[in-house]
């Protein structure tokens, strides 16, 4: 049997993807766990869904919604778009679907259509691209808008005493649901670190490739992980192109 990895946040940033997955020595064996957020930021998004769909073919990976994914796939459909969305990623996501025609850009749609909103392997660990509110698990979620864009899961165990047991009686009831949960969404870069971060039972691996930072793929039964380079590195002719890839904006959509 193959590893499961699971792979932080692309954000348009193939070059990156094909790197980290490449140093991961990955194999049809293996399962991914995608956490989404695959498009906007750097100029390869198209590229990025094309990849993922050609590799969904020959070997088991799990793709989940980001609220990057989202976004896009409402524009697509022909919701008119919030200036915000331009100003993180969405323009060059916009020039990338600009080369399809028509027809093209449909054939993208079941990509998106696809996505989870989490997934729950059978060790009982979690997996979603923000995090969840409901103290009885995921399924209970009264907005599935959360798996995507909430943060409080992720600030939460940040802000927790390290010391705290998971026998205590303050410690809280959503981390008592899984073994472990992965998630990217909110860069740790914004705490310093530059590599998958874990925090009580929360693992973070968006190690910040929309900005300054590089994709991660994490192996979550030894914990040993593997990164691309800096993904502006490998775009360099995209260097400041947008606020969302490099000029660090302090706070995403």
């Amino acid at each position: 049997m193959g590893r499961t990895l699971v792979v932080g946040d692309i954000h348009g940033g193939l070059l990156a993807l094909k790197q980290v997955l490449k140093r991961a020595e990955v194999t049809k064996e293996d399962h991914l766990v995608f956490l989404g957020d695959y498009v906007d930021g750097w100029s390869d998004s198209v590229g990025v869904i094309d990849f993922l769909t050609e590799m969904s073919l020959h070997q088991e990976i799990t793709l989940i919604r980001g609220n990057h994914d989202d976004l896009v796939y409402q524009w697509l459909k022909g919701k008119e778009m919030s200036a915000k969305w331009i100003q993180h990623g969405g323009q060059t996501t916009k020039d990338a679907y600009a080369k399809l025609s028509s027809e093209e850009r449909y054939e993208h749609l079941p990509f998106y259509e696809r996505l989870k909103d989490y997934y729950i392997d059978d060790q009982n660990r979690m997996y979603c691209h923000a995090g969840f509110q409901n103290l009885n698990g995921p399924s209970h979620e009264w907005h599935s808008t959360a798996f995507y864009w909430d943060r409080t899961l992720w600030e939460m165990v940040c802000a927790m005493r390290e010391d705290l047991s998971p026998l205590d009686k303050l410690y809280p009831k959503r981390l008592q649901l899984f073994k472990e949960i992965y998630i990217g969404h909110t860069p740790v870069t914004r705490v310093g670190a530059t590599v998958p971060l874990q925090k009580a039972n929360v693992w973070n691996i968006d190690t910040g490739a929309a900005f300054k930072g590089s994709i991660s793929v994490l192996d979550v039964d030894t914990k040993d992980f593997w990164q691309s380079d800096p993904v502006w590195e490998l775009y360099p002719e995209e260097k400041g192109r947008n606020s969302h890839s490099f000029l660090g904006a302090k706070a995403l959509i």
